[in-house]
């Protein structure tokens, strides 16, 4: 292969062309390319550095920007205006958009109130304080939230993580005051963790837990709530505390004969069956969205009215029998701020915290994205946090965005954050006037709305996908899975967030490299192995690295391109071609690269010297060529050594190669 051939386009005309715009101005021939030379960027002041480095890490949004050449009194207004998003948008605010927000708070207000009771029972707690923490929370994240479509409250996955976890330190049953006071104290916790996580600006935090892992943490935690809700559903009275399946089958099976009640279980099936259908109703026509919306309350009151009137109560039915009434006392005086569960608190906050702000975080994005506006991950993280210990000073337990109330909320036709304020008000009006109506309300409806509610969590096809796309993943997503359902919540949490951090680290310290070869008649090298048509070129050795060279995969990078150079070297001697003369490293994937890195290539370039063996370099960028120059590794190799394009380097080794024949 000729320097022609590696450097200019098929066709004559077009290659004169060519070759006229790579030739130097000093060399008027025109069948020689002009090889470009690698720039050194100049040396930046270590102080600016540093401070580029932590604002592209903390704040690459810049959201300082907008204070640029303001007065004091205009910074002031911005500062307020940027903690409290509603004061910008509501200037804007018109009786149009607050018809969409009234229909659409009113329609997750009849969604969240069954939803919330139900709740409530799965963190083991007493039906009000669901009511509570979609009381509270919602009209804090409605000042302080940038998204216009999630809906606040307790949710599903995060009430049955509060319950185990409390659980196991505190026993709701035999002490229901202090299980309560772990409760709140781990709500501050999680709000804590949230609202500081947004004030340093470390959100990138919660995205090490992958999509993969979430999928099957998700889909276990809905199956494991599906199973405890079997006591409320088969009407059992002693049911196992544990939350896998193991466990829950044994309790159930194990009251077949004397624990079922044959009306509980008539009135779970039914209305299950009318909740499903109308959840495919609403799948079938977007238009009638509002049906399964308003299909639990529907239940609740269908359900209250016929035990009410048949005292199926008498016949082994059980019943909420009552729920506070009035709105949140306060609970400041109740959290543990000493002692033995301060710790234990904290613990479980932190977990939950994450758990909840990990959901709502994707559920605010996923909603952003469909009505193409952005919002800001930080300042969401700030206002969970603060309506977090808010809420539980007031009596309210973890809440986060909800995301079937969320679509339901979307669908509705939603404008702003007014939605969720229009479900607290409604919530209000409940817990001051309504909460005796619920006393006939059978705990079976409640497990059937809960089922109902999260047969979504189990993402069939969203799994299918990750198997399709990426095997590893897969693993991490059953590896989650598995470990909710056969174990408990927390060990399946502990394995998701694992097997996440596990892959990182095998990214990182066994990161892809690949040969390349010369697409025939242009200049373009890539991978033979993804190209069939590329060919080697005789007597070098392309190979490209797919990463950063740090000191956790320097020596591996180092000994992968030896071996890839033994393998050559092997087939060139059995197909007695040109023994290897030249390595090109293609660097333009290396970001970045350490001092270990560049021992690494200082102890390739050795080995390679000892077999008679050029190193050259293509394309490092501008970080890259920088410290190489810092480290005089070029002087090392031959300044001559670093070239802009692989199809340079070629070039360069060519004449080389012909003069050593």
């Amino acid at each position: 292969m000729n320097k022609r051939e590696n450097s200019t386009t098929e066709e004559g005309p077009e290659t004169k062309e060519d070759n006229t715009s790579l030739t130097s101005p000093n060399d008027q021939e025109q069948d020689e390319p002009y090889i470009h030379k690698v720039g050194v960027p100049p040396k930046q002041n270590l102080l600016k550095e540093i401070k580029s480095g932590v604002k592209e890490t903390f704040f690459p949004d810049d959201p300082l920007r907008s204070f640029k050449d303001q007065t004091k009194a205009r910074k002031f207004i911005l500062g307020i205006q940027a903690v409290f998003p509603i004061l910008e948008w509501g200037r804007d605010y018109n009786l149009t958009k607050f018809r969409g927000d009234l229909l659409a708070g009113l329609t997750i207000a009849s969604l969240c109130i069954p939803q919330d009771i139900g709740y409530a029972k799965l963190a083991n707690l007493d039906p009000q304080y669901g009511l509570y923490s979609s009381f509270v929370p919602p009209l804090i994240y409605a000042l302080m939230g940038s998204s216009r479509d999630i809906a606040i409250g307790p949710v599903a996955v995060v009430s049955l993580l509060l319950g185990t976890l409390v659980q196991a330190e505190i026993d709701s049953t035999t002490n229901p005051e202090a299980y309560r006071r772990l409760v709140f104290t781990a709500t501050f916790f999680a709000g804590i963790t949230q609202a500081t996580l947004g004030f340093l600006r470390l959100g990138f935090l919660i995205d090490f837990l992958s999509h993969a892992a979430i999928v099957g943490f998700m889909g276990g935690a809905a199956i494991t709530i599906a199973l405890q809700q079997l006591k409320g559903f088969l009407g059992i009275k002693k049911f196992t505390k544990k939350t896998d399946i193991i466990n829950v089958m044994q309790s159930v099976f194990g009251s077949i004969q004397h624990g079922w009640n044959w009306q509980t279980i008539v009135i779970a099936a039914t209305f299950l069956f009318f909740l499903l259908f109308a959840k495919f109703v609403g799948k079938k026509n977007k238009r009638l969205f509002w049906v399964p919306a308003v299909a639990p309350l529907t239940s609740v009151v269908l359900s209250t009215l016929l035990v009410y009137i048949t005292h199926a109560e008498k016949e082994g039915v059980a019943i909420v029998k009552h729920i506070d009434q009035g709105i949140n006392p306060p609970s400041v005086k109740e959290l543990y701020f000493s002692g033995e569960y301060l710790v234990k608190g904290f613990k479980i906050g932190v977990v939950a915290g994450m758990i909840a702000l990990t959901e709502a975080i994707a559920i605010g994005r996923t909603f952003a994205s469909m009505k193409d506006y952005q919002i800001d991950g930080n300042k969401e993280m700030v206002a969970m946090g603060f309506m977090n210990v808010v809420g539980s000073m007031t009596s309210c337990y973890v809440a986060t965005g909800s995301f079937s109330r969320s679509a339901v909320n979307y669908m509705a036709g939603c404008q702003t954050t007014v939605s969720n304020i229009v479900m607290s008000i409604v919530v209000f009006l409940t817990l001051e006037f309504l909460t005796p109506l619920f006393k006939y309300t059978p705990n079976a409806i409640l497990s059937a709305i809960i089922i109902n509610a999260v047969i979504n969590l189990v993402d069939l096809h969203a799994a299918l996908l990750i198997w399709k796309i990426d095997k590893f993943d897969f693993v991490a997503c059953m590896g989650a899975f598995l470990g909710v359902i056969f174990f408990s919540v927390e060990i399946g949490l502990l394995i998701a967030v694992s097997i996440s951090f596990a892959k990182i680290l095998l990214q990182v310290t066994r990161p892809r490299t690949a040969i390349l070869g010369n697409i025939p008649r242009t200049s373009v090298y890539r991978n033979i192995q993804q190209y069939p048509e590329a060919i080697k070129v005789s007597g070098l050795l392309i190979v490209r690295v797919d990463s950063a060279i740090y000191f956790s995969n320097s020596n591996y990078i180092k000994e992968r391109i030896l071996r890839w150079l033994a393998d050559e070297e092997e087939l060139t001697k059995k197909s007695y071609q040109n023994r290897i003369q030249f390595l090109v490293v293609e660097m333009s994937p290396v970001t970045d690269i350490d001092t270990s890195g560049i021992h690494a290539l200082e102890e390739l370039n050795g080995s390679l010297k000892k077999r008679e063996i050029q190193l050259i370099l293509a394309n490092p960028g501008p970080v890259v060529i920088h410290k190489l120059h810092a480290s005089k590794f070029p002087d090392l190799i031959g300044q001559d050594n670093i070239f802009l394009t692989v199809a340079d380097a070629v070039s360069s080794c060519n004449p080389k190669m012909m003069d050593e024949a």
